[in-house]
């Protein structure tokens, strides 16, 4: 199976919401919330990741995850990214609570289109704050993919975007293997691991181009994580990337408001006073008609 065939299927199972001018979706991908280890790239990020949740939430804005949101290639157990992430999940429910929350899966994260382990895995997790176990997303289900459909034709596809990426896609199960038990050692002592195509520049490239390519043939607005590089769409081709949520420079996200697409950063700032905020600051703006 090819990677147009791999995607085409994604979308065969996609879920399918409402896109208006009174939609509002926030899309976040690769957190990799982790075990609060050396190898957790999102702990340095997330109060930044918080603060952005809370400002979305207070604004009326439904969450999509768009996959790899936990790190479950190095981490087996779940319970010890809730447990580690616990403020984050406080956020995350509050979302789930007001039906505004709806994930899809990616390849770090693909166990959970299992009905089985999303709801042994994600109905509860224990609250600090409150001191007891609280409901999670008790009913949630991981999605390969998300349609946003428009009344007209203003039509969003979304999805993690490894399928166009053979190693992480038909290869997946031998990707998995080397990470856990090859590169997760070898990534204390600072070597980089080949699997990820988030940290090879040449595999970057071919996989974005495969996403754009698609986009292209299909005439489909196309929304991905999986590089980690964060893309807005052109004239010529209208592919875009969330980014992720574990780069150096803070967190990068889309906004869906008002029939536009926003690629948004949020990072660490300083006030002339010298104190530390979290700023929210627009990349770029493109119609959803004109992309």
């Amino acid at each position: 199976m090819g990677y147009e065939a791999r995607l085409n299927h994604a979308f065969q199972g996609a879920l399918h919401l409402p896109l208006s001018m009174q939609s509002r979706y926030i899309i976040f991908s690769d957190c990799h919330r982790g075990t609060g280890k050396t190898n957790d790239n999102f702990t340095k990020n997330e109060f930044i990741y918080i603060a952005a949740l809370n400002y979305y939430f207070d604004r009326d804005f439904t969450y999509i995850e768009l996959g790899d949101g936990d790190e479950l290639w190095e981490n087996r157990n779940m319970d010890k990214i809730k447990d580690t992430h616990q403020h984050s999940f406080d956020v995350l429910s509050k979302f789930y609570q007001h039906n505004r929350l709806y994930a899809v899966y990616g390849n770090h994260d693909i166990i959970k289109k299992s009905a089985k382990y999303a709801k042994s895995s994600f109905c509860s997790y224990y609250c600090d704050r409150k001191m007891s176990t609280d409901s999670l997303f008790p009913d949630i289900t991981f999605y390969p993919g998300i349609i946003l459909k428009g009344e007209t034709d203003n039509t969003i596809y979304l999805t993690h975007g490894h399928q166009a990426d053979f190693l992480n896609s038909a290869l997946l199960p031998v990707s998995r293997f080397l990470v856990k038990y090859v590169w997760k050692p070898l990534e204390y002592l600072g070597i980089p691991d080949p699997t990820s195509t988030a940290k090879n520049n040449t595999r970057k490239k071919s996989t974005e181009k495969k996403l754009m390519q698609w986009a292209k043939k299909n005439h489909h607005i196309l929304i991905t994580g999986h590089t980690h590089r964060p893309m807005m769409g052109t004239d010529n081709s209208p592919f875009y990337n969330s980014g992720s949520c574990v780069s150096p420079y803070g967190v990068t996200c889309i906004e869906i408001c008002n029939e536009c697409i926003s690629l948004v950063k949020w990072s660490l700032d300083t006030r002339e006073d010298q104190t530390v905020y979290v700023s929210r600051s627009e990349l770029a703006k493109r119609n959803c008609m004109a992309a």
